[in-house]
């Protein structure tokens, strides 16, 4: 698409954001009741497209993605016009009388960037956030996942006018010329290098962003853990979608008397959970690209392999692989992995453990397998990251209850739920002052008695 017509296209939504027509909150609910009908509908399509762009199953792509997207669809659904009510606050003496406000107002034209690795709910997630605040949206699905980019333009094509919403195809000719476009607001998710360009370009209209990227996030295993229970849930959240999720455990660091055996466990639920060849799995997906690909394999090292290993550059999977005798001075943790591989380091102590990841970039997640409430509220409390889990990984962004979001290098602000309608709002704050008593204090020529009351009101 060339920059003149998405120039026009800015222009069409903007036109129809001034209209005034999603400030209607039955007009958002109708559109979000549309988009939900559409992707029920499409199902098995989202499914089959999900398998060609990543290798995803039928039910890790739903799991993972549609059922992820209607879940927030049916929150939205539920809770929209609350979130969208006037709030009162309380009124300070000195504006007596008066009624003091916030009103939810929607930012306008957003932008909404997706990433290849879930791109399917890391589109329609946000978007059902934007419909409900009442903003028009532009959305940029990623060019490497092109079957579910390519399914993405049919359902919004079926459900919305392009003046309403659209979706720009392409690749980084076509984000060159959508950055450099007048947005109310960008949401981007994906990487740290493109997020800081994203808010190089979002700084010259002074354009206010979300950015969801990632980084190095650490799984904290220590001596009064579980090591069965933490080894299931670890080989779940590491290796699911091989390893390409943002908030995957990126390594393991955990006390060394245990990390023999918890290694012993790794094994055994590898096996369990992808069979004895998880490259013949049929449920075992593969890497995005032949670029992504040679990098993941290239960060192992043959000879701190104590599990997996094996590659097939033909279907270009990796077979989730476990490394041993790992320092932070090796290339694996010199980058965020996302891949099937996974290293183990081990620490002097736990606050030790601490002092080191807040030494490093802050990362997204952070997982913690423990039976001391001790240690739970040491590294929850001292340690910096986005969000996390105590005794299981990965399941901290599946609720629309809470706001699911970045902390530092790895991002900054948050969505689903509440969280997502407020990041599309922005909420005036406004006095209603009363015709019928106006106090003269606040006028000149100033008295000595105004002043003692001033002082008394504002104590």
């Amino acid at each position: 698409m060339t920059e003149t017509e998405i120039r026009e296209i800015v222009k069409k939504q903007r036109n129809y954001f001034n209209s005034g027509v999603t400030l209607n909150v039955g007009f958002r609910l109708n559109a979000i009741s549309r988009l939900k009908a559409c992707i029920q509908k499409h199902e098995q399509e989202i499914s089959n497209a999900l398998k060609k762009d990543l290798g995803k199953s039928d039910f890790e792509g739903y799991m993972c993605e549609t059922g992820m997207t209607l879940s927030e669809i049916s929150f939205m659904q539920k809770h929209t016009r609350a979130f969208a009510r006037e709030r009162t606050t309380w009124t300070p003496l000195a504006q007596f009388c008066s009624r003091s406000f916030e009103k939810p107002s929607p930012y306008g034209v957003v932008l909404i960037m997706s990433p290849w690795n879930y791109p399917f709910m890391l589109s329609m997630e946000p978007l059902v956030d934007a419909l409900a605040a009442g903003n028009t949206v532009v959305l940029k699905p990623s060019a490497y996942s092109p079957y579910t980019s390519e399914l993405i333009v049919k359902l919004i094509r079926e459900c919305f006018d392009d003046s309403y919403v659209t979706v720009i195809t392409g690749g980084r000719e076509e984000n060159q010329f959508l950055l450099q476009e007048h947005f109310d607001y960008i949401f981007f998710t994906g990487s740290k290098s493109v997020g800081r360009e994203v808010m190089k370009h979002a700084s010259a209209h002074l354009t206010p962003v979300t950015l969801e990227l990632g980084g190095k996030s650490p799984c904290l295993v220590d001596r009064t853990a579980n090591l069965r229970l933490a080894a299931r849930r670890i080989v779940f959240g590491k290796f699911l979608n091989c390893g390409q999720t943002c908030v995957a455990p990126d390594y393991i660091y955990c006390d060394p008397v245990i990390k023999d055996e918890l290694i012993r466990q790794i094994r055994i639920q590898i096996r369990k959970q992808f069979g004895n060849v998880p490259l013949q799995n049929p449920n075992y997906g593969k890497i995005i690209n032949e670029k992504h690909f040679e990098r993941i394999r290239g960060l192992i090292d043959p000879s701190k392999v104590v599990s997996g290993g094996h590659v097939n550059p033909d279907t270009l999977q990796i077979e989730p692989t476990v490394m041993d005798d790992v320092t932070f001075e090796d290339a694996i943790m010199q980058e965020e992995i996302f891949g099937p591989v996974l290293p183990v380091l081990t620490w002097d102590s736990l606050d030790g453990a601490v002092r080191k990841i807040n030494s490093m970039e802050h990362p997204l997640a952070l997982y913690l397998f423990t039976r001391s409430k001790g240690a739970v509220r040491m590294v929850t409390s001292k340690c910096g990251f986005g969000g996390g889990c105590i005794n299981d990984t990965i399941i901290h962004l599946a609720t629309s209850e809470m706001g699911f979001g970045g902390f530092g290098e790895s991002g900054m602000g948050s969505y689903h739920g509440k969280k997502g309608f407020q990041t599309f709002s922005h909420y005036k704050s406004i006095v209603d002052k009363k015709l019928w008593l106006d106090l003269p204090m606040r006028y000149q020529p100033y008295r000595k008695l105004y002043d003692k009351l001033i002082h008394l009101f504002l104590r």
